[in-house]
């Protein structure tokens, strides 16, 4: 090629990979085995010392994983990137990295139900402590910052309203207190908005979600933005500090601005094991070359069903950043302009037992607890995704008693819409 850098399709389908150097196949290969030979024993310990870059045993890395991950990398902007078997697994990996015992985190309030119960309870017995900001009011997030606060955590889009999430407002507080800003940005995709180019440090997915994009192969992935000073005030002692494990290493020293996927993968991914099947990686490539035309279908869709439901006579409210009378149309402007995503909520007149009822009559729409596929899903929140949570903290998080989320798929819209109508009159 020139020197021109490609853009964003051709990097979903050729980034990372080439032809395989032993048989010349053209899609990557699946490396399905547990480990590698070494060359030598002098290979061997370069490799375990970080000396030199290879592959080892596959719950650290896999060459078809690398693929993976240097794609992504690519399509987000970032220096380096490490996939784990979920998108759960990838907060658990980062947060390892940034946080000791009695450590804080600030979270935004508007967030998928599961990182909600995954920080609110689980993170507890690691000792790390979740603070909530509304990201509707940025002066929350300064209003939470103490000496114990060592990260901020949004959702570029989230889940389930489908807001758009201020990332450079955000990114600001974030600067000015000396922490990284971690961006969930699984709903958006690097197609529709890159956080990294908004002021992100770090950006999580699950791979499960629009990058997969066919519901058939879990993961998650961990973008380095390599932005972030690590060795600044003595903050982050697992990138600044020597490491013993690895013959007193000072990772930030040692790898500059890819140092933090460097830990993720030698401290986080070593130790606590969540590796990615090669296989899922394999499909998930397999999805990613098709992502720029998915997420165009998937977003003028889901536009279209918008449209329909807002002027619906049993719809109370639709809450979707693509029509112009919604709250964050404007941050979408900014943020996304080629669209708003394809996952949003709407509020039926008749409550919670009109959700359920909803649910239950739709036929195109799989009703299932998963986003980002290339058929329409339903889910109603309350009941299920968000149930762990109080009735006020639901409405806090965009999932009230009335309110039903989709997710929508890359059918024919008037087949959608014809759907919604037969369910809404039922």
């Amino acid at each position: 090629m020139s020197d021109r850098l490609p853009g964003f399709s051709t990097l979903a389908v050729h980034a990372g990979a080439q032809p395989d150097p032993t048989t010349g196949a053209r899609a990557t290969p699946i490396y399905q085995t547990t480990s590698f030979v070494f060359n030598d024993a002098d290979h061997a310990a370069s490799l375990f010392g970080l000396q030199a870059f290879g592959n080892i045993y596959t719950r650290i890395g896999n060459p078809t994983n690398a693929v993976l991950e240097e794609r992504v990398a690519a399509l987000e902007g970032g220096t380096a990137a490490l996939a784990v078997a979920s998108g759960h697994a990838a907060q658990v990996v980062v947060l390892q990295q940034l946080l000791q015992p009695g450590d804080e985190f600030i979270a935004a309030r508007k967030l998928y139900g599961g990182s909600i119960n995954q920080f609110t309870h689980a993170f507890k017995s690691f000792g790390w402590n979740v603070v909530w900001a509304d990201p509707d009011d940025i002066a929350s997030f300064e209003r939470a910052v103490t000496p114990r606060t060592k990260a901020i955590f949004i959702e570029s889009i989230a889940n389930p309203g489908g807001s758009i999430t201020d990332i450079e407002a955000i990114s600001t507080v974030a600067r000015k207190a000396g922490v990284p800003l971690i961006v969930d940005n699984t709903l958006a995709s690097p197609y529709l908005i890159r956080p990294i180019d908004h002021g992100a440090d770090i950006v999580v997915h699950s791979l499960t979600k629009f990058l997969g994009g066919h519901g058939n192969s879990l993961g998650g992935i961990i973008v380095d933005a390599g932005t972030f000073d690590w060795s600044t005030g003595g903050k982050y002692p697992m990138l600044s500090e020597p490491r013993p494990e690895y013959h007193g290493i000072r990772l930030q020293e040692t790898f500059g601005n890819f140092a933090f996927a460097i830990a993720c993968r030698v401290l986080g991914l070593r130790d606590l094991g969540p590796a990615l099947s090669p296989f899922n990686a394999f499909m998930i490539l397999t999805g990613i070359e098709t992502l720029p035309l998915r997420m165009q279908r998937h977003c003028d869709n889901a536009k279209a069903v918008a449209e329909f439901l807002a002027g619906h006579p049993a719809v109370a409210s639709v809450s979707y950043a693509g029509l112009p009378s919604d709250k964050y149309h404007q941050l979408a402007r900014k943020y996304a302009p080629k669209g708003a995503g394809a996952v949003f909520t709407f509020s039926l007149k008749g409550g919670y037992d009109a959700g359920v009822n909803l649910v239950s009559k739709l036929q195109l729409f799989s009703h299932l607890a998963n986003v980002g596929d290339t058929r329409s899903l339903v889910i109603h929140p309350a009941s299920t995704t968000h149930s762990q949570l109080d009735d006020a903290a639901k409405v806090k998080s965009g999932a009230g008693p009335d309110v039903v989320r989709l997710s929508i798929g890359i059918e024919d819209k008037e087949d959608l819409i014809a759907d919604l109508e037969q369910a809404l009159g039922a």
